[in-house]
């Protein structure tokens, strides 16, 4: 008999390394949720360990959590993934323009009460697109429960946008009337949004058309080009406010990663500069990508988030 109790013990120690495996595999699968936060359902999806360090994925336009659907995976066998849907957006709820203000100050608010209602006190911004102007809002007002931020496409410096884009809004901004509005409505357009996908993307046989067309059915329900006039009108708002999520950056000096498509239509590598003037010390990964860098290079972000996180 005793000559079998090695063997036991092996077995045993391989089934206890077998059930760990298949609970680490079990957190790392996604859950989607839906969670009441004031006046609107927001959708969310989730994965990893609960007690693991939180990444919070804030998403662009015109896109939602889906734009994280391979980023989520990769990070979730380690860290704790939430990823929500704006109001608007995605699977999210859409209310009348007279029962939810779509602008940024709100939208920003919206998020920071999601994020208590899930008890989440401490986590990393992963901040794409609006994903910006959320995220430095909700870092400038609680900057003791940013463990970090990561920055993909998304500026906070005026020479950071691409002046072609700059002439299309400053009209609308300073005049809206229907002529105004209407080189904004383009951006509402199918061609526009696959544009957003493959303009500056070398690596266009990794994009997945279900982007494009999952953003495009977004945007194609009843009444929602009236919900985004209203974000990118706000959105001169978020342009007043970068001197202040400028001096949260020098102030704070907090741990900071850059992860950027290089051939942004929107947003130049000039504003990837500037914040290095802000964080000498941030850690930064140019790739060659368009603006939805993530389609081409998910592998390759979340291999330079695994080690930003880790260090």
């Amino acid at each position: 008999m005793k000559s079998f109790l090695p063997i036991a013990s092996a077995l045993l120690f391989a089934s206890s390394g077998l059930a760990g495996w298949a609970a680490d595999t079990h957190d790392a699968q996604v859950s989607y949720n839906i969670v009441e936060v004031g006046d609107v359902s927001l959708f969310y999806r989730e994965a990893g360990p609960v007690t693991a360090p939180t990444i919070l994925l804030l998403h662009g336009f015109p896109s939602s959590s889906h734009m994280f659907r391979d980023l989520i995976p990769e990070l979730a066998e380690t860290y704790h993934v939430i990823a929500p849907d704006y109001p608007g957006f995605g699977q999210s709820s859409a209310p009348d323009a007279g029962d939810y203000d779509y602008d940024f100050a709100t939208l920003s608010a919206t998020i920071a009460a999601f994020v208590d209602t899930l008890e989440i006190s401490n986590y990393t911004l992963f901040m794409q697109d609006f994903g910006g102007p959320v995220g430095f809002r909700l870092a400038q007002a609680n900057p003791e429960k940013i463990d970090g931020i990561i920055i993909q496409n998304a500026t906070i410096h005026s020479q950071g946008w691409n002046p072609d884009i700059v002439s299309q809004f400053v009209p609308f901004w300073e005049n809206r009337t229907s002529e105004t509005e209407a080189p904004l409505r383009g951006f509402f357009s199918p061609e526009t949004t696959r544009w957003q996908y493959t303009q500056g993307a070398n690596l266009t046989s990794r994009i997945n058309p279900d982007a494009w067309v999952s953003d495009q059915a977004g945007l194609d329900r009843p009444g929602n080009h009236e919900i985004q006039l209203e974000y990118l009108w706000n959105y001169q708002d978020n342009v007043t406010q970068y001197p202040q999520w400028q001096a949260y950056l020098a102030e704070n000096q907090p741990d900071t990663l850059i992860v950027w498509g290089r051939n942004d239509p929107f947003f130049l590598t000039e504003g990837v500069e500037a914040i290095q003037e802000l964080v000498p010390d941030a850690d930064v990964h140019l790739f060659d990508a368009g603006h939805f860098a993530l389609e081409t290079h998910s592998s390759e972000i979340g291999e330079a988030v695994h080690r930003f996180m880790s260090r």
